[in-house]
């Protein structure tokens, strides 16, 4: 990991691999770039890799507040600046990191040659699921961000992984337990303000990769599908036996699938 200043902020970066074609790994809500470990590992031999901590998560610095989808995107392009990296890159982000992208798609256009959509939907939050992340963003400044573990984790993993592997289990709630409270409640706040990227897919032209566990029950396979379709020319990747965390339950699967697309656009 190394640190850069970038949009203002404190960014704790991995940046992995030989020089070459740049893929950034984009991490979901509440989490951090340690959920692409094994991906960084099979994918950094090849590509130059970068896993941010986004802004109030991991090691990087903390606005507190409210942090929105736009900003995290205009991070992420002062981050490429930060790193002397031009050239366009291939994003990749999971569920948060998902919506993330899409935004940078809209407003970073020209420094993007593709991008992976794992495991996340372009809908906006509905009234009642933006009012949820408003109480729980109060919650977690109150109480912590142990609340957001025990709520989030059951519907974050397949049955099966949640009940038979208690050790991915672990790590997640590890990871949701280091987080800064500030940071966890300002970016759920932004995300329940984010707009819908509903209207934006028809005009993604970049060769677009999806990723979906097909026991995804947040960002399910049908609504994945609807977003592929749209999109028009995308492919859609359905993981076996994977939930909302597909390239931590799979992540064998998930990294052969990110460097076949890699090899191809």
């Amino acid at each position: 990991m190394r640190t850069i200043r970038a949009n203002g902020i404190d960014l704790a970066v991995d940046d992995s691999g030989p020089s070459g074609r740049v893929v950034v790994l984009v991490h979901g809500f509440p989490l951090t770039h340690e959920i692409w470990r094994d991906q960084i590992a099979a994918l950094a031999p090849h590509y130059r890799i970068i896993a941010p901590d986004l802004r109030g998560f991991g090691r990087s610095g903390v606005t507190p507040g409210r942090v929105t989808i736009d900003q995290f995107a205009d991070d992420l392009a002062a981050a490429l600046d930060a790193l002397g990296i031009a050239e366009p890159v291939v994003l990749a982000g999971l569920s948060m990191g998902g919506y993330i992208a899409m935004r940078f798609f809209e407003v970073h256009r020209a420094r993007l040659a593709g991008l992976v959509l794992c495991d996340t939907r372009a809908a906006a939050d509905t009234p009642q699921a933006a009012a949820a992340r408003l109480e729980s963003a109060a919650r977690v400044e109150r109480e912590g961000p142990a609340m957001l573990a025990e709520a989030m984790l059951p519907k974050m993993l397949s049955a099966a992984t949640f009940a038979g592997r208690p050790d991915l289990v672990d790590r997640l709630r590890r990871m949701i337990l280091g987080g800064d409270a500030r940071g966890l409640a300002a970016a759920a706040r932004g995300l329940a303000a984010r707009p819908d990227f509903t209207p934006l897919l028809p005009r993604i032209d970049l060769p677009v990769l999806a990723i979906v566990g097909r026991e995804d029950a947040i960002s399910t396979p049908a609504e994945m599908g609807a977003l592929v379709r749209a999109i028009g020319g995308a492919r859609l990747v359905e993981i076996d036996a994977a939930g909302h965390m597909a390239p931590l339950e799979k992540p064998a699967e998930v990294a052969a699938a990110i460097a076949e697309f890699l090899d191809a656009c």
